[in-house]
Protein backbone atom coordinates (compact mmCIF):
# COMPACT_ATOMS: atom_id res chain seq x y z
CA UNK A 1 0.00 0.00 0.00
CA UNK A 2 1.35 3.42 -0.93
CA UNK A 3 2.34 5.63 1.97
CA UNK A 4 -0.03 8.55 2.45
CA UNK A 5 1.61 11.81 1.36
CA UNK A 6 2.21 14.35 4.12
CA UNK A 7 2.74 18.09 4.03
CA UNK A 8 6.49 17.64 4.62
CA UNK A 9 6.65 15.31 1.57
CA UNK A 10 5.02 17.95 -0.62
CA UNK A 11 7.32 20.63 0.81
CA UNK A 12 10.41 18.57 0.00
CA UNK A 13 9.34 17.96 -3.59
CA UNK A 14 8.22 21.58 -4.12
CA UNK A 15 11.36 23.05 -2.55
CA UNK A 16 9.44 25.16 -0.07
CA UNK A 17 8.80 25.06 3.67
CA UNK A 18 6.01 22.96 5.24
CA UNK A 19 4.45 26.22 6.44
CA UNK A 20 4.20 27.46 2.86
CA UNK A 21 2.55 24.20 1.81
CA UNK A 22 0.06 24.40 4.66
CA UNK A 23 -0.85 27.98 3.77
CA UNK A 24 -1.17 27.16 0.06
CA UNK A 25 -3.47 24.19 0.64
CA UNK A 26 -5.60 26.00 3.22
CA UNK A 27 -6.48 28.82 0.82
CA UNK A 28 -5.09 31.38 3.26
CA UNK A 29 -4.31 33.91 0.54
CA UNK A 30 -0.78 34.27 1.92
CA UNK A 31 0.97 32.36 -0.87
CA UNK A 32 1.41 34.12 -4.20
CA UNK A 33 1.61 32.74 -7.69
CA UNK A 34 3.38 30.83 -9.18
CA UNK A 35 4.23 29.12 -5.88
CA UNK A 36 0.54 28.60 -5.06
CA UNK A 37 -0.22 26.69 -8.28
CA UNK A 38 3.10 24.80 -8.06
CA UNK A 39 2.35 23.50 -4.57
CA UNK A 40 -1.25 22.57 -5.39
CA UNK A 41 -0.19 20.74 -8.55
CA UNK A 42 2.36 18.67 -6.61
CA UNK A 43 -0.21 17.94 -3.90
CA UNK A 44 -2.64 16.70 -6.53
CA UNK A 45 0.02 14.59 -8.22
CA UNK A 46 0.94 13.00 -4.89
CA UNK A 47 -2.79 12.45 -4.20
CA UNK A 48 -2.53 14.36 -0.92
CA UNK A 49 -5.59 14.20 1.33
CA UNK A 50 -5.67 16.23 4.55
CA UNK A 51 -6.34 14.42 7.82
CA UNK A 52 -9.68 16.07 8.48
CA UNK A 53 -10.38 14.43 11.84
CA UNK A 54 -7.04 15.44 13.29
CA UNK A 55 -7.38 18.96 12.00
CA UNK A 56 -10.88 19.31 13.38
CA UNK A 57 -9.76 18.28 16.85
CA UNK A 58 -6.77 20.61 16.72
CA UNK A 59 -8.54 23.67 15.38
CA UNK A 60 -12.06 23.19 16.79
CA UNK A 61 -13.42 23.55 13.26
CA UNK A 62 -16.03 21.53 11.39
CA UNK A 63 -14.20 22.02 8.07
CA UNK A 64 -17.56 22.58 6.37
CA UNK A 65 -18.96 25.58 4.49
CA UNK A 66 -22.61 26.36 3.83
CA UNK A 67 -23.52 27.52 0.31
CA UNK A 68 -26.95 29.09 0.78
CA UNK A 69 -29.19 29.45 -2.29
CA UNK A 70 -32.80 30.33 -3.03
CA UNK A 71 -33.74 27.21 -5.01
CA UNK A 72 -31.58 24.12 -5.18
CA UNK A 73 -33.52 23.02 -8.25
CA UNK A 74 -32.13 25.90 -10.32
CA UNK A 75 -29.18 24.55 -12.34
CA UNK A 76 -27.69 28.05 -12.45
CA UNK A 77 -26.23 27.56 -8.97
CA UNK A 78 -24.38 24.37 -9.85
CA UNK A 79 -21.46 25.98 -11.64
CA UNK A 80 -20.98 28.46 -8.79
CA UNK A 81 -20.98 25.52 -6.38
CA UNK A 82 -18.50 23.70 -8.62
CA UNK A 83 -16.14 26.67 -8.70
CA UNK A 84 -16.30 27.06 -4.92
CA UNK A 85 -15.77 23.33 -4.37
CA UNK A 86 -12.64 23.32 -6.52
CA UNK A 87 -11.01 25.71 -4.07
CA UNK A 88 -12.53 24.26 -0.91
CA UNK A 89 -11.45 20.71 -1.73
CA UNK A 90 -7.77 21.62 -1.88
CA UNK A 91 -8.10 23.29 1.52
CA UNK A 92 -9.76 20.23 3.08
CA UNK A 93 -13.21 21.78 3.38
CA UNK A 94 -16.54 20.19 2.48
CA UNK A 95 -19.44 22.20 1.03
CA UNK A 96 -23.06 21.83 2.07
CA UNK A 97 -25.74 23.17 -0.29
CA UNK A 98 -28.40 24.90 1.80
CA UNK A 99 -31.80 25.48 0.18
CA UNK A 100 -34.05 28.28 1.52
CA UNK A 101 -36.98 28.31 -0.96
CA UNK A 102 -37.23 32.01 0.04
CA UNK A 103 -38.51 30.88 3.45
CA UNK A 104 -37.40 33.36 6.17
CA UNK A 105 -37.41 30.61 8.80
CA UNK A 106 -35.06 28.44 6.79
CA UNK A 107 -32.80 31.41 6.09
CA UNK A 108 -32.58 32.04 9.83
CA UNK A 109 -31.93 28.33 10.53
CA UNK A 110 -28.77 28.33 8.42
CA UNK A 111 -27.41 31.36 10.23
CA UNK A 112 -28.17 29.58 13.51
CA UNK A 113 -26.02 26.69 12.27
CA UNK A 114 -23.20 29.16 11.79
CA UNK A 115 -23.79 30.70 15.20
CA UNK A 116 -23.72 27.33 16.96
CA UNK A 117 -20.54 26.12 15.29
CA UNK A 118 -22.14 23.54 12.99
CA UNK A 119 -20.36 25.17 10.02
CA UNK A 120 -17.28 27.36 9.80
CA UNK A 121 -18.42 29.77 7.12
CA UNK A 122 -21.06 30.64 4.55
CA UNK A 123 -21.35 31.77 0.95
CA UNK A 124 -24.69 33.56 0.81
CA UNK A 125 -26.52 33.75 -2.54
CA UNK A 126 -30.06 34.71 -1.58
CA UNK A 127 -29.73 38.47 -2.08
CA UNK A 128 -30.91 39.25 1.45
CA UNK A 129 -30.08 38.90 5.10
CA UNK A 130 -32.32 36.82 7.37
CA UNK A 131 -34.74 38.46 9.78
CA UNK A 132 -35.55 37.52 13.37
CA UNK A 133 -32.29 35.76 14.09
CA UNK A 134 -29.02 36.58 15.81
CA UNK A 135 -26.22 37.22 13.34
CA UNK A 136 -22.68 36.13 14.26
CA UNK A 137 -20.68 38.85 15.99
CA UNK A 138 -17.80 38.07 13.62
CA UNK A 139 -20.07 37.82 10.57
CA UNK A 140 -17.59 39.59 8.28
CA UNK A 141 -15.09 36.83 9.07
CA UNK A 142 -17.54 34.03 8.32
CA UNK A 143 -19.82 35.17 5.49
CA UNK A 144 -19.12 36.16 1.89
CA UNK A 145 -21.99 37.30 -0.32
CA UNK A 146 -21.95 36.01 -3.90
CA UNK A 147 -23.99 36.65 -7.03
CA UNK A 148 -26.53 39.09 -5.57
CA UNK A 149 -25.53 42.39 -3.97
CA UNK A 150 -27.07 43.11 -0.56
CA UNK A 151 -27.22 46.85 -0.01
CA UNK A 152 -26.13 48.28 3.32
CA UNK A 153 -24.27 45.15 4.46
CA UNK A 154 -20.56 45.36 5.31
CA UNK A 155 -19.49 42.02 3.89
CA UNK A 156 -17.31 40.95 1.00
CA UNK A 157 -19.38 40.72 -2.19
CA UNK A 158 -18.43 38.75 -5.32
CA UNK A 159 -20.85 39.93 -7.98
CA UNK A 160 -21.35 41.08 -11.56
CA UNK A 161 -22.41 44.54 -12.73
CA UNK A 162 -26.04 43.76 -13.52
CA UNK A 163 -26.84 47.27 -14.75
CA UNK A 164 -23.93 47.39 -17.17
CA UNK A 165 -24.72 43.87 -18.45
CA UNK A 166 -28.24 45.02 -19.34
CA UNK A 167 -26.87 48.06 -21.13
CA UNK A 168 -24.64 45.84 -23.26
CA UNK A 169 -27.57 43.55 -24.08
CA UNK A 170 -29.76 46.44 -25.28
CA UNK A 171 -26.88 47.98 -27.21
CA UNK A 172 -26.58 44.68 -29.11
CA UNK A 173 -30.27 44.72 -30.04
CA UNK A 174 -30.14 48.38 -31.05
CA UNK A 175 -27.08 47.68 -33.23
CA UNK A 176 -29.14 45.01 -35.02
CA UNK A 177 -31.74 47.66 -35.82
CA UNK A 178 -34.37 47.03 -33.15
CA UNK A 179 -36.29 50.08 -31.95
CA UNK A 180 -39.23 48.37 -30.25
CA UNK A 181 -37.62 46.49 -27.39
CA UNK A 182 -39.57 45.10 -24.43
CA UNK A 183 -38.31 43.74 -21.12
CA UNK A 184 -39.47 40.95 -18.81
CA UNK A 185 -38.18 41.79 -15.34
CA UNK A 186 -37.39 39.56 -12.40
CA UNK A 187 -39.07 39.98 -9.00
CA UNK A 188 -39.16 43.62 -7.89
CA UNK A 189 -37.91 45.06 -5.49
CA UNK A 190 -35.12 42.46 -5.30
CA UNK A 191 -31.75 44.09 -5.89
CA UNK A 192 -30.69 42.02 -8.88
CA UNK A 193 -33.98 42.66 -10.68
CA UNK A 194 -33.90 46.38 -9.89
CA UNK A 195 -30.38 46.76 -11.28
CA UNK A 196 -31.10 44.86 -14.50
CA UNK A 197 -34.24 46.93 -15.06
CA UNK A 198 -32.29 50.14 -14.39
CA UNK A 199 -29.73 49.15 -17.02
CA UNK A 200 -32.49 48.43 -19.53
CA UNK A 201 -34.14 51.82 -18.96
CA UNK A 202 -30.80 53.62 -19.14
CA UNK A 203 -29.85 51.97 -22.43
CA UNK A 204 -33.24 52.69 -24.01
CA UNK A 205 -33.03 56.34 -23.01
CA UNK A 206 -29.41 56.65 -24.15
CA UNK A 207 -30.42 55.28 -27.56
CA UNK A 208 -33.28 57.76 -27.83
CA UNK A 209 -35.92 55.02 -27.89
CA UNK A 210 -39.42 55.36 -26.53
CA UNK A 211 -40.51 52.94 -23.84
CA UNK A 212 -44.25 52.37 -23.55
CA UNK A 213 -45.30 51.34 -20.05
CA UNK A 214 -46.66 48.03 -21.36
CA UNK A 215 -43.22 47.15 -22.75
CA UNK A 216 -41.99 46.39 -19.21
CA UNK A 217 -43.62 43.21 -17.91
CA UNK A 218 -43.20 41.55 -14.51
CA UNK A 219 -41.87 38.00 -14.21
CA UNK A 220 -40.51 35.87 -11.38
CA UNK A 221 -37.57 34.15 -13.13
CA UNK A 222 -39.71 31.08 -13.97
CA UNK A 223 -40.33 29.59 -17.42
CA UNK A 224 -44.08 30.03 -17.00
CA UNK A 225 -43.83 33.72 -16.09
CA UNK A 226 -41.72 34.36 -19.20
CA UNK A 227 -44.34 32.65 -21.35
CA UNK A 228 -47.22 34.60 -19.81
CA UNK A 229 -45.43 37.95 -20.02
CA UNK A 230 -44.59 37.34 -23.68
CA UNK A 231 -48.21 36.54 -24.44
CA UNK A 232 -49.17 39.93 -23.02
CA UNK A 233 -46.50 41.68 -25.08
CA UNK A 234 -47.48 39.94 -28.30
CA UNK A 235 -51.13 40.86 -27.76
CA UNK A 236 -50.29 44.58 -27.82
CA UNK A 237 -51.47 46.56 -30.88
CA UNK A 238 -47.89 47.72 -31.47
CA UNK A 239 -45.92 44.68 -30.37
CA UNK A 240 -42.13 44.67 -29.88
CA UNK A 241 -39.65 43.26 -32.36
CA UNK A 242 -37.30 42.13 -29.57
CA UNK A 243 -37.72 40.97 -25.98
CA UNK A 244 -34.95 41.09 -23.37
CA UNK A 245 -35.51 38.88 -20.32
CA UNK A 246 -33.95 38.99 -16.85
CA UNK A 247 -32.88 35.34 -17.01
CA UNK A 248 -32.65 32.39 -19.40
CA UNK A 249 -35.64 30.48 -18.05
CA UNK A 250 -37.99 33.36 -18.86
CA UNK A 251 -36.35 33.60 -22.29
CA UNK A 252 -37.19 29.94 -22.94
CA UNK A 253 -40.78 30.70 -21.95
CA UNK A 254 -40.78 33.67 -24.32
CA UNK A 255 -39.63 31.48 -27.21
CA UNK A 256 -42.41 28.99 -26.45
CA UNK A 257 -45.02 31.76 -26.40
CA UNK A 258 -43.79 33.15 -29.73
CA UNK A 259 -43.95 29.69 -31.31
CA UNK A 260 -47.50 29.15 -30.02
CA UNK A 261 -48.54 32.36 -31.75
CA UNK A 262 -47.06 31.24 -35.05
CA UNK A 263 -43.96 33.45 -34.86
CA UNK A 264 -40.47 32.33 -35.81
CA UNK A 265 -37.52 33.29 -33.59
CA UNK A 266 -35.51 35.28 -34.62
CA UNK A 267 -37.16 36.05 -37.99
CA UNK A 268 -40.30 37.53 -36.43
CA UNK A 269 -39.08 38.20 -32.91
CA UNK A 270 -35.65 38.39 -31.28
CA UNK A 271 -35.20 36.99 -27.76
CA UNK A 272 -32.29 37.85 -25.44
CA UNK A 273 -31.64 36.04 -22.13
CA UNK A 274 -29.43 36.45 -19.09
CA UNK A 275 -27.16 33.91 -17.27
CA UNK A 276 -25.99 31.52 -20.02
CA UNK A 277 -27.17 28.40 -18.23
CA UNK A 278 -26.13 25.07 -19.74
CA UNK A 279 -29.45 24.85 -21.61
CA UNK A 280 -28.88 28.13 -23.44
CA UNK A 281 -26.62 26.51 -26.03
CA UNK A 282 -28.64 23.28 -26.21
CA UNK A 283 -32.00 25.00 -26.69
CA UNK A 284 -33.46 25.19 -30.21
CA UNK A 285 -32.89 27.86 -31.33
CA UNK A 286 -29.75 28.43 -29.24
CA UNK A 287 -30.19 31.42 -26.97
CA UNK A 288 -28.36 34.73 -27.22
CA UNK A 289 -27.67 35.73 -23.63
CA UNK A 290 -25.51 37.46 -21.04
CA UNK A 291 -22.93 35.04 -19.69
CA UNK A 292 -22.28 35.15 -15.98
CA UNK A 293 -18.86 33.66 -15.09
CA UNK A 294 -20.32 31.25 -12.54
CA UNK A 295 -17.21 29.14 -11.98
CA UNK A 296 -15.14 32.26 -11.38
CA UNK A 297 -17.71 33.71 -8.99
CA UNK A 298 -17.57 30.50 -6.97
CA UNK A 299 -13.77 30.38 -6.98
CA UNK A 300 -13.41 34.04 -5.98
CA UNK A 301 -15.97 33.78 -3.20
CA UNK A 302 -14.41 30.67 -1.69
CA UNK A 303 -10.87 32.01 -1.94
CA UNK A 304 -11.86 35.16 -0.08
CA UNK A 305 -13.85 33.23 2.55
CA UNK A 306 -10.93 30.87 3.23
CA UNK A 307 -8.61 33.85 3.63
CA UNK A 308 -10.98 35.30 6.23
CA UNK A 309 -11.29 31.97 8.05
CA UNK A 310 -7.51 31.62 8.19
CA UNK A 311 -7.28 34.86 10.15
CA UNK A 312 -6.94 37.58 7.53
CA UNK A 313 -8.66 40.85 8.39
CA UNK A 314 -12.03 40.79 6.57
CA UNK A 315 -12.21 43.03 3.51
CA UNK A 316 -15.74 44.34 3.11
CA UNK A 317 -15.30 45.26 -0.53
CA UNK A 318 -16.93 44.26 -3.80
CA UNK A 319 -15.20 42.00 -6.29
CA UNK A 320 -16.89 42.63 -9.64
CA UNK A 321 -16.46 39.80 -12.14
CA UNK A 322 -17.01 40.78 -15.81
CA UNK A 323 -19.84 39.41 -17.94
CA UNK A 324 -19.92 38.90 -21.71
CA UNK A 325 -22.50 38.81 -24.47
CA UNK A 326 -22.88 35.40 -26.13
CA UNK A 327 -24.51 35.76 -29.54
CA UNK A 328 -26.30 32.67 -30.80
CA UNK A 329 -29.46 32.07 -32.85
CA UNK A 330 -32.29 33.99 -31.16
CA UNK A 331 -31.35 37.52 -32.22
CA UNK A 332 -31.34 39.01 -35.73
CA UNK A 333 -32.21 42.31 -37.44
CA UNK A 334 -35.97 43.01 -37.47
CA UNK A 335 -37.84 42.45 -40.70
CA UNK A 336 -37.57 45.27 -43.25
CA UNK A 337 -34.58 46.77 -41.43
CA UNK A 338 -32.15 48.47 -43.80
CA UNK A 339 -28.81 49.52 -42.33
Amino acid sequence: MNKRAKIKDIALKAGVSPTTVSRALSGSGLVAEPTLSHVREIAQTMRYRPNISARNLRTQKTMSILVVVRDIGNPFYLDIFKGAESIAHDAGYSLLMANTEDDPNREADYFDMLNHGHADGMILMTGKMPVDCDLPVDIAQKVVVALEMIDGVDLTHVVIDNEYASIEAIDHLVALGHRKIAYIAGPIPEGMSVRRLAGFRHAMKASGLSLPEAYVQQGDFSYRSGEMATNRLLDLPDRPTAIYTANDEMAFGAIRAAKNKGLVVPDDLSIFGFDDTYLAEAFVPALTTVRQPCLEIGRRAMTRLLAHLSGDKPQTDSIVVPTEIVVRETTAPPKHFVE
